[in-house]
């Protein structure tokens, strides 16, 4: 038996099947045992061995859910009536009553839990045990109230909340199945520090510094502590009191930053401290460590400079911590508290740089918002928006440190930040029109230049990977399928005797439904499955040639917008723009090269309406001259082939604008549509272009000539209808001569309904007799043409017009001769007409049959 295939795929074909037979295997397995399951059923159904019990309800609810529901409401009835009885019940009882009843209970409540917890009623003494939580609150209340009267509210609040902490967190631990108190011991321990700060009259900064160490103590509960409700309690805490120290201590460093740092830093130092401990949240406290930092650092330092240096220090700042990711690696920092730290400091410098936005978009669409007429020059001095010029500072700061990134990202950051900070520096530092002028266009250049080789910033940057082989992926994949269907087997098995590898055995037919493929044809007949195929990687010179690209062609808008002011400062920049965008469309390649050629088209047409307008000339003279652009891209189109089609539609779009400066003169429109047919029709000489070319040449022809007519004045019909019908129906009869089955209305219908419906609606309006009699003679050619030939179109549209023809001439008579007659006579006449009809019906009917089917048999 012949067999094409190596050893090695052909193992794993084998495999392959072996596995879907196994799965086959046990599908089949799976069906007998559902099928004797049925066939069984009845049997046992009608003779049962054993009664049949009836099934159980099924409850809504477990036992445990209900019964927590029960002892929550009774808690928290207990509890509500233990509040009553404490604000309205107190004074009806004497001192002595008081102490024994609050005792009483309370103690009651708090020695059940452990009667209770050795009965194994955990849920109970849990209920029991907040009740009397609750009642050490309520006892702390009616101390107040009774024995410590003039006692502060704060500083009790405080010593209370302490006690009941310790107090709480000791009953918690002797009965360690309780899982409220503990929890409730460190929400008691959230308040003593703040609230005896505000007991003793500290401001912001104090309670600051308070709830902050509350937050570390609970830091360190969230660490240390073993029981999980504990250590949630303890981080919600520390998050909450820890978040105000902090949201303080950055409010400080703006209004007071030297009593603001201290309180920041040490806010950062637990946040590392924590970072460092538990790696789940590494990055989330070190990037709220790293914002301290900043804040810490930054608010001094913007108390010494001047104010438009502030930024600039807090982007210091930032690019000093985010400099921690590469150094933090050799003194062996964990990652997460360096990417923490590195993103707070990358936060903090896109923070920066945006402040440096505005003059960027000052300087690139600054001169598009133009007030004043072109070539008035009223610009032409200092740029009027002034900006600090900290922000190019800060914008050049930004593209240095991005430089030392080898990642592709890093790059086009670098190339968006250096673009914008050229684009800045007339805005930001404020230079004279010239250096403006000349630093946009010197922008324009340097990118477009790097679009078209960008390959000097690519050093250094890792290449992508390449998309695997098609035969590759294949092996692979079948050969990581096939272990697991079949074992590990890495290679064939070879016969002892002859030391070969033996030949498959012949395929099992196909069973229908089983799920196999094809009938197998033999091992030489199998093909591996085609992976689908895989995007390649962007390179990353395309991802920066297009990243440059963009930023070029904003800068040459912008020069060109610029330059408007004056009248020389036009001619130049215009001058560059072209030279530059024709550079990139003969050395670029792909999408950049199709829209440098357009806009080199572009660039050209606003030279020639530039001169256009130097020399004075009018509009109509304009758009003359304008018509020298698509001529030219015509010509061109002829040898750049890669970019001909979008450089002459780009070209046909400026004709169109030359036919909207010429269309207040009627001549001179005129004129300019019969150029442009001229340049249509040269272009029609080519193959590729000779379909659409050589009907648009007609057409605008035809457009010019009716321009032309109705500028002489001309107003008969048949003038501006027969330039169009003489070359219909000769194009009509040329495709009849090609195609004797085309139908006679595509072939002539067009051409003589432009020409005859016309004819006809001036005909009905005039009252000579002239036309009517040449529309008839020219209608009766026509049908006697239809008829001869057998052309329906000839024939029906001929006759049409004819009969119209000869009613409208018949119609005065008529009218005299009914005049004339009786008022009986035209009733009659009708019904004689109506019994005529009536009487030869079907022959009627089998003569419209008759002429039906000889229209249809024409053309």
């Amino acid at each position: 038996m012949d067999n094409s295939l190596p050893p090695a795929d052909e193992l794993v074909l084998v495999d392959r099947e072996l596995a879907q037979l196994e799965a086959r295997r046990t599908h089949l397995l799976a069906r007998r045992a559902w099928l004797v399951q049925v066939l069984y059923r009845p049997a046992r159904a009608a003779t049962p061995r054993w009664p049949v019990t009836p099934a159980a309800p099924v409850a809504d609810s477990t036992p445990r859910s209900a019964q927590n529901v029960l002892l929550t409401l009774g808690g928290t009835l207990l509890t509500i009536a233990a509040v009553a009885f404490t604000l309205v019940s107190w004074g009806s009882m004497g001192i002595g009553g008081r102490a024994a009843v609050l005792c009483a209970v309370t103690g009651a409540a708090l020695a059940a839990p452990v009667a209770l917890l050795r009965r194994g009623l955990a849920s109970t003494a849990e209920s029991v045990a907040v009740l009397g939580l609750v009642l050490t609150v309520l006892d702390a209340y009616a101390l107040h109230r009774v024995a410590l009267p003039d006692a502060d509210g704060l500083g009790y609040a405080a010593v209370v909340s302490a006690v009941l902490a310790g107090a709480w967190a000791a009953y918690g631990s002797a009965l360690s199945r309780l899982r409220v108190p503990l929890p409730a011991a460190v929400v008691a321990a959230q308040l003593p520090l703040p609230l005896g700060v505000l007991a003793a009259g500290g401001g912001p900064t104090a309670f600051a510094w308070a709830a902050l160490v509350t937050a570390a103590a609970d830091g360190a509960a969230v660490l240390w502590a073993r029981p999980l409700p504990v250590r949630v309690t303890a981080g919600v805490g520390a998050a909450v009191l820890g978040g105000w120290a902090l949201l303080t201590g950055g409010w400080l460093s703006l209004s007071s930053p030297w009593s603001g740092a201290p309180l920041l830093l040490a806010g950062a130092a637990v946040c590392l401290y924590a970072a460092w401990r538990t790696p789940g949240w590494a990055v989330a406290a070190s990037v709220v460590a790293g914002l301290a930092v900043v804040a810490a650092v930054g608010g001094p330092l913007r108390s010494t400079v001047p104010g438009d240096w502030a930024v600039p220090g807090y982007v210091l700042c930032g690019l000093v911590l985010a400099s921690v990711w590469r150094a933090g690696a050799g003194a062996r920092l964990p990652r997460g508290v360096r990417a923490g730290l590195a993103g707070a400091g990358a936060s903090v410098t896109a923070l920066g740089l945006l402040w440096a936005l505005p003059p960027v978009v000052a300087g690139a669409l600054g001169p598009l918002a133009r007030t004043t007429e072109v070539w008035s020059g009223e610009h032409a001095g200092p740029a009027l928006a002034s900006y600090p010029a900290t922000a190019a500072l800060v914008l050049a700061v930004g593209a240095a440190a991005l430089a030392s990134v080898a990642r592709l990202w890093a790059r086009c950051a670098v190339l968006v930040l250096v673009w914008a900070l050229l684009t800045a520096l007339p805005v930001s530092p404020g230079l004279p029109y010239v250096a403006t002028l000349a630093l946009q266009l010197l922008t324009t250049a340097a990118a477009l230049w790097i679009a078209v080789r960008p390959a000097p910033l690519t050093r250094g940057l890792p290449r992508p990977e390449a998309a695997p082989d098609a035969r590759t992926a294949t092996a692979g994949a079948a050969g990581s399928a096939a272990p697991s269907a079949t074992g590990p087997t890495d290679r064939p098995v070879t016969d002892p005797a002859s030391g070969s590898v033996p030949p498959p055995p012949s395929a099992p037919p196909r069973v229908p439904g089983t799920g196999f493929g094809a009938p197998w044809s033999g091992w030489s007949g199998w093909t591996p499955p085609k992976p689908r195929p895989q995007a390649p990687p962007a390179e990353p010179g395309t991802v920066l040639g297009w990243v440059a690209y963009a930023g070029g062609l904003l800068s040459a808008v912008g020069a060109v917008a610029l330059a408007l002011n004056v009248r020389e400062a036009t001619f130049v920049a215009l001058g560059v723009v072209l030279g530059l965008l024709v550079g990139v469309a003969a050395l670029g390649a792909g999408a950049r090269r199709t829209v440098s050629a357009c806009g080199a088209v572009l660039a050209a047409a606003g030279l020639v309406l530039a001169g256009a307008q130097a020399a004075g000339l009018e509009d109509h003279w304009t758009a003359l001259a304008l018509l020298l652009v698509p001529a030219a891209t015509a010509a061109v189109g002829t040898t750049a082939r890669p970019v001909a089609l979008p450089v002459e539609i780009t070209g046909a779009a400026v004709g169109l604008c030359a036919v909207g400066l010429a269309g207040s003169r009627p001549a001179f429109l005129a004129l300019v549509l019969a150029l442009g047919g001229v340049i249509a029709a040269a272009t029609a000489v080519r193959p590729e272009r000779r379909r659409f070319a050589s009907w648009a040449a007609a057409g605008l022809f035809l457009l010019a000539a009716w321009v032309r007519l109705g500028a002489w004045g001309v107003t008969t019909p048949e003038a501006y209808t027969l330039p169009v019908t003489v070359p219909a129906l000769v194009v009509g009869f040329l495709r009849r001569r090609r195609d004797p089955a085309a139908s006679s209305w595509t072939a002539y219908g067009p051409g003589l309904a432009v020409t005859l419906l016309p004819s006809l609606g001036a005909a009905w309006t005039d009252p000579e007799w002239v036309r009517p009699l040449v529309l008839g003679a020219a209608a009766l050619v026509v049908t006697l043409l239809g008829a001869r030939f057998r052309l329906q179109a000839l024939l029906l549209l001929g006759g049409t017009v004819l009969a119209l023809d000869g009613l409208h001439e018949l119609a005065p008579y008529v009218v005299q001769v009914v005049g004339a007659l009786p008022r009986w006579l035209p009733p009659a006449l009708a019904g004689l007409l109506l019994l005529a009809v009536g009487a030869t019906y079907e022959q009627r009917l089998r003569d419209a049959r008759r002429l039906r089917e000889r229209l249809a048999r024409m053309r």
